[in-house]
């Protein structure tokens, strides 16, 4: 049994066995490749979590009503990538293993492969639903195949072709679009027809992996590369809640702030109220 974090998420303070949903840090960023700074970001949303209510008024449901555990985040090896994923991957394991959904804090998006690779021992037949600025299609960045720029590459040799469903994507190189439309379902620059991938994954097993640099700079200023021409908050906002609550998400994450490029703290703010949606979206 996992041991409740001493500063949590505003309202994840349940006991562990009265908890569905159970949330971790894994704020590592070892392999960014511009701007760096995400592992500070799960300390920075638990810390700012309470400038929010418990009290979603775009869903009408309040966080006070359920249970959520937070146990704190993962001492991760900062030497070694391949030591980092293991931990991250025994810590979704073990919570998948108790019966209940893991939910991840990056952390770079790198943090989500070591997610991934427990909840597919878990579920065999299992799909991804992606949200970012960026494909992370690349088979390897500047050799390594271990990185953020290759995160969704590394998923796909998981769980193959036709299993991951992509939004939002407006960067990447041309040869991580060409594999997108061999291998992946991408939908580019926005959330159009996510309402009918929803509709086609209904009653499947899914991971649900958000990058918070979909969003806007404008919006979300706050992140290791930001990418103009992102979708809005509230775009952002109904997009998660839809996925929350209408699929069968068997874990999922967010992942990719960077507090300290965004000192006024909004950045941040809008990290905590995403998780708060999907929380309850997910309850």
């Amino acid at each position: 049994m996992l041991n409740k974090n001493v500063q949590t998420f505003i309202a994840c303070d349940a006991e562990y066995e009265d908890s569905k949903i159970v949330l971790f840090g894994a704020g590592f960023d070892g392999t960014t490749s511009f701007r760096p700074g995400t592992r500070f970001a799960p300390a920075a949303i638990r810390n700012e979590s309470f400038g929010i209510e418990t009290y979603s008024p775009y869903q009408c449901k309040d966080m006070t009503d359920y249970s959520y555990f937070d146990s704190g985040d993962l001492e991760l090896p900062f030497g070694s990538v391949t030591r980092t994923i293991a931990d991250i991957s025994m810590r979704t394991d073990q919570i998948l293993s108790d019966g209940k959904l893991p939910f991840m804090i990056g952390g770079e998006h790198l943090v989500t492969f070591g997610s991934v690779m427990a909840v597919k021992e878990k579920y065999d037949d299992l799909y991804i639903v992606h949200f970012d600025a960026h494909a992370d299609l690349r088979d390897d960045y500047l050799g390594q195949k271990l990185s953020h720029a290759c995160v969704l590459r590394r998923c796909h040799e998981l769980v193959g072709d036709g299993h991951i469903f992509q939004f939002g994507i407006r960067s990447g190189d041309r040869e991580e679009f060409y594999f997108a439309d061999e291998h992946t379902e991408m939908h580019k620059f926005d959330f159009n027809s996510l309402e009918e991938t929803v509709e086609k994954l209904k009653g499947k097993k899914v991971y649900f992996t958000l990058d918070l640099d979909v969003l806007d700079p404008s919006i979300f200023p706050g992140t290791g590369t930001p990418e103009a021409g992102g979708v809005t908050f509230d775009e952002l906002r109904k997009a998660v809640t839809l996925v929350c609550s209408k699929l069968d998400i068997v874990g999922c994450d967010v992942n990719e702030l960077s507090p300290v490029y965004d000192q006024s703290g909004v950045s941040t703010a809008v990290a905590c109220k995403i998780i708060r949606e999907m929380l309850l979206a997910l309850s």
